[in-house]
């Protein structure tokens, strides 16, 4: 086990606490076999690389992360281990200093699924206990529904904002869950987060059947790039060359260079278990690989949720991390195939991605049947708003319907849950259900009248 790793998991647990912590504190939070005498050796190292501060000399002395450092005249997160900050200092040197460089490709040739991995078994067994929400034999996609809301506006407002989207988080959630834009922000802005919610619908709808393939990945570039590219790029692999700013990387212009590649990336993915291995390397490759026009990144982190989403795990949506980190860590690839800073940023946002979303879960609580059948009660739902249903009409229509989509033990919680979204349906719900809202007001009217 590399001390590396050890490290690096000490310096994420202090990045997740909002006040300096004991070292006795800081063992019993990292539920690791390490000793008290150990664990203070890894800090000491710490502190001397300047990544963490101790406050106080005696036994009761507590340790904080410091969340940023120099390098050069840019800012650099915590989040990165040593081993990371070499590799950025050299891609912060001024362009004219650093060579061309183009797509290598035995760097993926090298790469054999299950046995080799970017991420350390410690890291994956952290990382899988930090996600972990359901029992195993949950259907698939089963914590995805649950938290489907926050999954939506935090991954959406993350990607994009990664992308120079000016949206706040507020005004993230009110287009998204309202269809409700912000003044002054660009019809493109709009555009990239309302794709954003197609794309991660598509995730969370297709959780049963979906796969690391290259439909999958080509599906989700078409959901994300409808309207910002030209449309016979959406979907499909570019033919001319690109550039990336502030990189010297060059890649591939050959479309059937880039389609062999592409196929590649999603030929080893399918094969890898790890779902967080598997993740990673998603996002790796299809950023590295740049095959379409545009939207590469966007598509790199959605596919990254690919195996978490099927897994119950919780999702990565990218929180806490500055565009600076990302693209430091995106350019290591490109010009060293060096993935470090990119295992490192993965980890300590997830990390910071689970906590959050268990204040969600906790807040909003689990109904089975509401998460299980979404699908088959908003389909019905529809239906009773487009055929104009009474309320006595619609209740009797539920309840022959839910016999015959689902067992009897749930047909009981279903009703109860599409009448109680009837009686609450107002133009903030109609999203995705495909009705105006003059149908639905002439539908209100008839349902309140018996």
């Amino acid at each position: 086990m590399k001390t590396r790793d050890q490290k690096l998991a000490i310096l994420r647990l202090l990045g997740r606490e909002p006040e300096p912590i004991t070292l006795l504190q800081l063992k019993n939070n990292l539920k690791l076999n390490y000793t008290s005498r150990t664990i203070r050796r890894w800090l000491n190292e710490l502190i001397e690389e300047g990544l963490v501060k101790k406050l106080g000399i005696t036994k009761s002395s507590k340790y904080v992360s410091i969340k940023a450092q120099s390098r050069t005249d840019e800012h650099v997160s915590g989040c990165f281990g040593t081993e990371s900050l070499v590799a950025i200092k050299e891609i912060s040197k001024p362009l004219f200093e650093r060579l061309p460089v183009t797509y290598n490709d035995d760097w993926l040739d090298s790469y054999k699924p299950n046995i080799s991995f970017y991420l350390s078994e410690e890291l994956r067994e952290q990382l899988q206990k930090s996600g972990q929400r359901t029992e195993s034999q949950e259907p698939a996609g089963t914590y995805a529904h649950q938290i489907f809301d926050r999954l939506l506006i935090d991954l959406s407002y993350n990607s994009s904002r990664l992308e120079g989207n000016t949206y706040s988080l507020l005004d993230t959630k009110r287009l998204l869950l309202h269809g409700d834009s912000a003044e002054g922000k660009l019809d493109e802005e709009k555009v990239m987060i309302l794709n954003h919610k197609e794309a991660i619908r598509y995730l969370v709808d297709n959780v049963t059947r979906i796969n690391a393939d290259l439909n999958a990945i080509c599906t989700l570039h078409y959901l994300l790039a409808d309207g910002l590219v030209e449309p016979k790029y959406a979907g499909k692999v570019r033919d001319y060359g690109v550039r990336i700013g502030g990189s010297t990387y060059i890649p591939f212009e050959d479309s059937k260079r880039l389609q062999l590649q592409l196929e590649k990336i999603a030929e080893k993915a399918t094969k890898i278990l790890n779902p967080f291995e598997q993740s990673l390397f998603l996002v790796t490759h299809i950023s590295y690989l740049q095959a379409f026009v545009d939207v590469n990144k966007r598509t790199a982190r959605l596919s990254a949720n690919i195996s978490l989403i099927t897994k119950n795990l919780v999702p990565h949506s990218f929180n806490d991390v500055s565009v600076e980190d990302y693209m430091s860590a995106m350019i290591a690839i490109y010009e060293l195939q060096d993935v470090r800073p990119l295992v490192d940023l993965y980890a300590y946002s997830y990390i910071r991605t689970c906590a959050a979303y268990d204040s969600t879960v906790k807040a909003l609580g689990f109904d089975e049947v509401r998460i299980r059948y979404r699908q088959q009660r908003r389909e019905i739902i529809r239906d009773v708003i487009l055929r104009g249903m009474s309320k006595s009409v619609a209740q009797t229509y539920i309840e022959e319907e839910s016999r015959k989509e689902m067992p009897k033990e749930d047909q009981k919680a279903f009703v109860k849950n599409a009448n109680e979204d009837l009686e609450q349906m107002d133009q903030s719900r109609i999203s995705g259900l495909g009705i105006t809202p003059e149908q639905l007001n002439e539908w209100i009217r008839r349902y309140w009248q018996n």
